[in-house]
């Protein structure tokens, strides 16, 4: 009976400790309805970083500011630099200077193909004859009714028994390797740049399979 009544007190005394504690976890979580304090927080540092926020003030700098510009002639770690200026002068110096550092293979080729599908067809068409889908008659039918969309310019073709010539001089199939690379880069007349959409070792799958179009 004795034995009983000690397990019992035990109970009810570990009891009594585990409300009083959640009880002051709940009292002390809870603010005084005059301030914005939370009371206790727990690892704070998780959600108030001990780090400067790049727009808060810095004293450590002398402009006062967090976020700096990076040092004169630095490059980002994975980005390669390609130091041919967006201009005509660049442009035909590229094609001079720039080769293409990749292997012709087959995958390189498969690869360089399903870009250009991808990113280059809708308006260059599938084979490059510049016939591309959004250069054709299109329209659109929905609750307004049917409305004509707008069409692109045709590109001219990349293809050798086309002779089209290029808007930059030469022709379109004797575009070389730094050239091409040079207009997925920056753009030219209504195509936009593709830097951001292709990485550079994409471009150059592109660049090798539009030679391969330039066969045709």
């Amino acid at each position: 009976m004795k034995e009983n009544m000690l397990a019992m007190n035990k109970k009810n005394f570990l009891g009594t400790v585990c409300v009083a504690a959640a009880l002051a976890a709940v009292v002390s979580a809870c603010g005084d309805g005059t301030t914005r304090s939370t009371g206790l927080e727990f690892s704070r540092n998780m959600y108030d970083p001990i780090a400067f926020n790049p727009d808060q003030p810095n004293d450590n700098f002398k402009n006062k500011q967090t976020a700096q510009l990076p040092p004169a002639s630095t490059t980002p770690i994975g980005f390669e630099r390609f130091d041919y200026p967006n201009t005509v002068e660049g442009y035909e110096l590229a094609g001079a200077e720039v080769k293409n550092p990749l292997l012709v293979t087959q995958a390189n080729l498969a690869e360089g193909e399903t870009l250009f599908l991808t990113y280059c067809a809708v308006c260059h068409g599938k084979d490059g004859a510049g016939d591309g889908p959004i250069t054709k008659d299109r329209s659109v039918t929905d609750s307004r009714g049917t409305r004509a969309l707008e069409n692109f310019p045709p590109p001219p073709s990349y293809h050798q028994s086309a002779g089209v010539p290029s808007s930059r001089g030469g022709k379109m199939s004797e575009l070389t390797d730094g050239k091409i690379y040079h207009t997925i880069t920056y753009g030219y007349n209504s195509m936009g740049a593709h830097a951001s959409q292709l990485t550079p070792e994409e471009r150059w799958k592109v660049v090798m399979y539009v030679h391969e179009l330039q066969k045709k």
